[in-house]
């Protein structure tokens, strides 16, 4: 097992493609069930992660957008755009992030984020404390916030 070890905690591509051949092999007490599984679970943190981000950055540019309608260009709706369309991709490719969208903690989160964001980029401080739109505006392509 100490050779397992050495492999995942200097190598980790070279540890995982170990693991893999020993599953295929069937060489099921050989495998570092520990790190296997620890792996696992960081696959799922790896996607709400990347959930968190789009939706970050989705606010964020409807924050710009709204309070600073004099610099709307064609920059922030590209970008809102997209990181509609990708998250809409994430979530119809795994479906159980979207319990995210309704957990009140989580929101919370990513709007502190977002208006953090939008502050650091355009200097503005007055925006709202709480999110000002339903998750279905926020997602919706045709919802474009006006001021």
């Amino acid at each position: 097992m100490s050779t397992v070890l050495a492999n995942y905690n200097g190598d980790v591509i070279a540890w995982a493609n170990e693991q893999a051949q020993l599953l295929r092999a069937g060489q099921f007490s050989q495998l570092d069930i520990e790190h296997i599984a620890d792996e696992i679970e960081d696959v799922g943190r790896s996607e709400q992660r990347e959930l968190a981000s789009r939706m970050t950055v989705l606010i964020a540019h409807l924050l710009k957008w709204r309070y600073q309608p004099e610099r709307k260009g064609n920059s922030w709706r590209l970008t809102i755009e997209a990181q509609r369309e990708d998250t809409a991709y994430v979530l119809k490719k795994m479906p159980s992030l979207k319990q995210n969208l309704n957990d009140d903690q989580w929101l919370s989160i990513i709007w502190k984020k977002a208006k953090a964001q939008a502050i650091a980029e355009t200097g503005l401080e007055n925006l709202p404390d709480d999110y000002p739109w339903t998750m279905d505006q926020i997602l919706n392509p045709d919802f474009w916030p006006e001021a």
